[in-house]
């Protein structure tokens, strides 16, 4: 059967946008259908945006993985691409004897998931990099730093449509149903259509899994269980006294209230970490009284009265509450069975550093 068009994209995110990229790229016809006005209007333009190295997740996990050859992908990108990336480092600091055997596992996992220019720092060689911070130890990740998001998803988009990607706004998928070699695609917006495709890419974040399950044929045991996972944040009145990014020794609730720098220099803490029910991107200024003691415990030197609310993000997490974290969830046809079907679920940090080794990872999948 003919097709209206090769390959359709689901969502123009940072991960969308870097997908019809790479499917463009390898000669394929791409559509991108983005519901909204514009690129990177949800998770994407609620995030930190560090470049991670890679150091937290299990080793051989696709997060671990991606991270890792994502960094290295992303930093070459941006050169070439004239997005502004800086290399911060990061400390993540003990602030007592009782968590420095936490950091060295921390290390160990680092650098057995190819992270190999992290360092173990005593308290004199940390403070030597950061006179205000408190810690007996520190782990130094040089490769750690921070991107113009918003840059590097135009310059995804104008690669994809260099290559001969269409990418339309206001334009929700509303259904699917899936047939013998093809989909037929239900679109909705000011201009409904249908039309067909053999390939089909599902990068639609918080609404992936609520997509996939308006997919007739797609077994319901393949689509996750879907949480929200709300991340507040607080800015800084005036400038911080750092030049790296620091974060806390990780605990079993996350990686708690760390500090993150923009290419303003503009510092921001966060996040503390809420489960809801729906979107709602309010942060309550209230909130601001637990972060205090929390950044005092490594920063000691914090104002009174000086954080201000900055911004919220939402997790598309598939593990709830107390449940163990979850790895990225690439469904493709060894999960669902649907030839040309790939579901992106669960792509929360290092969602963005990922993004192009992703990209390449979903491509390999539906080419081979």
């Amino acid at each position: 059967m003919n097709v209206d068009v090769e390959c359709v994209v689901v969502g123009a995110g940072v991960v969308g946008l870097a997908v019809a990229r790479e499917m463009a790229l390898a000669g394929h016809e791409v559509l991108l259908i983005e519901a909204g006005a514009a690129i990177g209007t949800g998770i994407s333009s609620r995030n930190s945006e560090v470049i991670h190295a890679g150091i937290y997740y299990p080793p051989g996990s696709l997060k671990a993985q991606l991270c890792v050859e994502g960094r290295r992908r992303l930093y070459a990108y941006c050169e070439i691409h004239g997005v502004e990336t800086r290399r911060l480092g990061k400390l993540i600091v003990a602030r007592d004897q009782a968590q420095v055997a936490g950091l060295k596992a921390l290390l160990e996992r680092g650098l057995a998931n190819g992270v190999d220019d992290l360092r173990l720092l005593d308290q004199k060689q940390a403070q030597a990099l950061e006179p205000a911070l408190a810690c007996v130890a520190a782990v130094y990740s040089p490769s750690t730093g921070i991107v113009d998001s918003h840059a590097l998803m135009l310059a995804l988009q104008g690669d994809a449509e260099a290559a001969g990607a269409n990418v339309v706004f206001h334009a929700p998928l509303l259904r699917a149903s899936i047939h013998v070699g093809y989909f037929m695609l239900e679109v909705g917006g000011a201009a409904p259509m249908s039309l067909t495709c053999r390939q089909l890419i599902n990068a639609a974040g918080l609404q992936a899994p609520a997509l996939a399950r308006c997919m007739e044929g797609v077994p319901p045991p393949s689509v996750p269980d879907d949480y929200l996972c709300k991340g507040n944040y607080f800015s800084l009145a005036g400038r911080a006294p750092f030049r790296h990014l620091i974060y806390p020794a990780p605990e079993a609730a996350g990686l708690g209230i760390h500090m993150t720098l923009d290419l303003a220099g503009q510092a921001r803490f966060g996040p503390d970490v809420e489960w809801v029910e729906r979107e709602d991107y309010r942060v309550d200024p209230a909130r601001a009284e637990s972060f205090y003691p929390a950044i005092r415990d490594y920063w000691p030197g914090l104002p009174d009265q000086c954080l201000q609310p900055a911004y919220s993000g939402i997790r598309p997490k598939i593990s709830g509450p107390g449940d163990p974290a979850r790895d990225f969830l690439i469904s493709a046809e060894t999960e669902h069975r649907v030839p040309g079907l790939i579901n992106l679920f669960g792509i929360e940090s290092p969602g963005l550093t990922s993004c192009l080794a992703m990209a390449g990872r979903v491509r390999q999948l539906l080419d081979n």
